[in-house]
């Protein structure tokens, strides 16, 4: 791959499955985006759902479906392909897509949004060991980049479009209607087509290479390096709850639909714009240092939703929450193949993958317990869980840079 003058790899020329892979997210991104940010408000406005059951949805559905991506993680190593498996799950992302559309019950909605984390647990581990496989170590944090890039370029542009009709359906209105939210799901299902067939036309298998071992499920094989990685990132997802509650948090500090789908685009305009430089420069140098970087604005952020008094202070501050992302998100994902063999890719990407989905539920649950109680217990109010996923997050950060990992294996460190 050439390169520049300042020796960075040009984006324009990364692989073909990189560009694919990242099509195929930008149009699920327009798809989801449009549906998933308003369906806390679908559940609260319209089915009148608790703070505490939605936390519960979001926890079950993301944790439900994390097994599925160790074992998606397992079989693409030991079938040795990967892009198939990813298209699988895109697939059934899609065909869980219409389930919106009919929902009349915080039980038909729980289905189809577990159904959609299904799909996500299928493609995510076989989607990410394909980006990592089609790229060399010394570029793959600017391949995981450039991917959440698309990836966040599609959110802006399926929260415009569901700016656009929420302006022309209820403009001005507080809560979102049955009918605004059943036109979305309608639209949602034309990119959402289009995500699967990007992959499956874009997209090619690497040849499995000679005397590549298959391998069994087996954490050991990992690496110490590996699963102390996972530990640090643990802690922080423990206070990562549901980004649901961030637009809860927004419509209870006073913002209406129209400025939340606004607030939401902003930050995935930041999140693109932040995410190629910031996988770039952890290439150049080290990904812990990057890592570190975002969880420090993380927490600051996080303790700034906390206190924020008004909704356009939570406008701000979502908006430097794309920050956190951009540095870190694509980044943890392009240190897990840093720390393990290549053969083992897609296994430790779903157990990566799976402990973050794992920990969503106890995290999301627990922010919903510290908002607004159990029982006849009220909780601690809106603030509690931003302050509680700060003080975690300033923890994890303390954590992965006081971590010296070892130098053997392919991880890089400036």
């Amino acid at each position: 791959m050439s390169k520049n003058k300042n020796g960075r790899a040009r984006w324009r020329e990364l692989p073909r499955n990189v560009w694919a892979v990242s099509l195929t997210s930008f149009f699920m991104d327009v798809s989801s985006e449009m549906v998933i940010n308003l369906l806390p408000l679908f559940l609260s406005n319209v089915l009148g759902v608790s703070k505490t059951l939605i936390g519960l949805i979001e926890g079950v559905a993301e944790a439900t479906a994390s097994l599925l991506k160790v074992f998606s993680g397992w079989l693409s190593d030991r079938l040795q392909s990967r892009k198939w498996l990813a298209v699988v799950g895109y697939g059934i992302s899609a065909l869980a897509k219409p389930f919106f559309y009919i929902a009349n019950s915080w039980g038909m909605v729980f289905g189809a949004r577990w159904g959609d984390r299904v799909g996500k647990g299928v493609r995510t581990s076989p989607r990410d060991a394909l980006v990592a496989d089609s790229i060399t170590d010394k570029q793959r944090g600017l391949a995981f980049g450039f991917h959440r890039a698309a990836d966040t370029g599609g959110a802006v542009l399926g929260l415009l479009i569901a700016l656009a009709v929420v302006w022309f359906a209820q403009s001005g209105s507080a809560t979102l209607s049955l009918s605004t939210f059943q036109t979305l799901v309608l639209i949602s299902l034309v990119p959402a087509g289009l995500a699967v067939l990007s992959l499956a036309l874009g997209a090619v298998e690497l040849p499995a290479k000679e005397g590549q071992a298959r391998p069994k499920i087996s954490f050991k094989g990992l690496g110490k390096p590996f699963l102390t990685f996972l530990v640090i990132v643990g802690i922080f997802d423990l206070g990562n709850s549901s980004d649901a509650f961030l637009v809860l948090r927004a419509q209870e500090r006073g913002l209406n639909i129209l400025g939340i789908l606004a607030m939401l685009a902003s930050f995935n305009l930041v999140y693109a714009l932040v995410s190629v430089p910031g996988g770039s420069l952890s290439d150049r140098i080290g990904r812990r240092k990057v890592i570190v970087g975002g969880w420090l604005a993380y927490a600051l952020i996080y303790f700034g939703f906390g206190l924020a008094r008004a909704g356009w202070q939570i406008w701000v501050l979502y908006a430097l929450y794309g920050v956190y992302y951009g540095l870190a998100y694509g980044t943890t994902k392009a240190m897990v193949a840093d720390l393990v063999p290549e053969a083992l890719r897609g296994t430790a990407y779903g157990t990566y993958n799976a402990l973050l989905g794992i920990l969503d539920f106890p995290a999301s649950f627990l922010a919903g317990i510290l908002w607004s109680g159990v029982g006849g217990w009220g909780g601690f109010g809106p603030a509690a869980p931003f302050y509680f996923g700060a003080v975690l997050a300033l923890a994890a950060a303390l954590g992965m840079a006081l971590w010296n990992p070892t130098k053997g294996g392919q991880l890089q460190e400036a």
